[in-house]
């Protein structure tokens, strides 16, 4: 170990560089989870978004019944479900970014995250009571 002066405590010496200690992870010791969460599940929506907004032109203008009759197909309800739960969590981590970046209050950053996650789970959940109510006829 060699002395850092400008701080007046020893400083371990290391044989790694700067690129390598960074990409260990960062000091939330998280890396870049959050930034490929976000990526994977835009790429989901992305490939979901055409049949859901094909099965959701087939139900504009109809009636309940026909949209519990079109619901009440697996792959639809899937689709459906599939796209709610990308766009949720999409929505959850986005917000929390713009969260973590803009809110210095470290209280009021908590307080913002915790609600941020609570209407993620909330929005999620109602769609997801909605399409399974509707598919099952009830």
């Amino acid at each position: 170990m060699s002395f850092d002066e400008s701080r007046g405590s020893p400083k371990r010496s290391s044989m790694r560089t700067p690129l390598g200690r960074v990409r260990n992870l960062g000091a939330a010791h998280s890396g870049t989870t959050d930034f490929w969460r976000q990526r994977i599940t835009g790429v989901a929506m992305t490939l979901l978004m055409i049949p859901a907004l094909v099965i959701i032109m087939m139900l504009l203008g109809r009636n309940q019944v026909y949209a519990a009759q079109t619901l009440s197909s697996i792959p639809v309800a899937v689709i459906l479900l599939l796209f709610i739960f990308a766009s949720a969590w999409h929505m959850k981590i986005g917000m929390q970014v713009v969260i973590e970046d803009y809110v210095h209050n470290e209280k009021l950053k908590l307080t913002a995250i915790m609600l941020n996650n609570f209407f993620s789970v909330a929005v999620a959940l109602a769609s997801t009571y909605a399409i399974l109510k509707l598919s099952s006829g009830v």
